[in-house]
């Protein structure tokens, strides 16, 4: 139970880091295109 949880967690993390990385590359091509 305890294994399942830290899983988990884990992968809460790691789709997390994903979400920022894809939001700081997007912005970054924003910008890109309006300046």
């Amino acid at each position: 139970m305890f294994f399942k949880d830290f899983i988990l967690m884990g992968l809460s993390c790691l789709v997390l880091v994903i979400c920022v990385l894809v939001g700081v590359a997007f912005l970054t091509l924003l910008e890109r295109k309006v300046l």
